[in-house]
C-alpha cells in the first residue's frame, strides 16, 4: 500500500523534510483520485438515481484513503517545509519570501517605495 503513494519527482529548492515528502504525496494522490471523487460525490447527491445506488457510492467514498480528500492539503514553504504564512503565489513564508525578494530572486517582485 505504501509504494502507491510514492512521490515521483519533487521540485523543491531547499532541504528535503519527512513534511515536504508527505504534503508532496498527498499532493499527488489527491490530484489522481479527484475525478473519481468528483463523479462520486455527483452520484451521492443526484436524487433521481435509486437510494441503494447512493448509498453504495456513498460507501466508496467514505472507503478512500484519507489522502484523497482536499483538506488533507497543507501549504507549505518550499524552502524550509513550514506550515505557517506561506504565500501561495510563491510557496514561500513570509520571512523567505523578503530574503529572495531584496537578493532580486523573484522575477517581478521589488521592494515598494513611493
Amino acid at each position: 500500500m505504501a509504494a502507491a503513494f510514492r512521490p515521483k519527482k519533487l521540485d523543491i529548492m531547499g532541504n528535503l523534510t519527512a513534511l515536504m515528502v508527505r504534503d508532496h504525496t498527498k499532493r499527488q494522490v489527491f490530484a489522481q483520485h479527484e475525478p473519481e471523487r468528483q463523479a462520486l460525490r455527483y452520484i451521492i447527491r443526484n436524487e433521481t438515481l435509486p437510494q441503494r445506488v447512493r448509498a453504495q457510492a456513498q460507501l466508496q467514498l467514505s472507503q478512500m484513503h484519507a489522502y484523497t480528500r482536499s483538506t488533507q492539503i497543507r501549504n507549505r514553504c518550499v524552502e524550509t517545509g513550514k506550515a505557517r504564512a506561506v504565500y501561495r503565489n510563491f510557496r514561500l513564508t513570509k520571512m523567505q519570501f523578503r530574503m529572495q525578494a531584496y537578493k532580486g530572486e523573484l522575477p517581478g517582485v521589488k521592494k515598494a517605495s513611493w
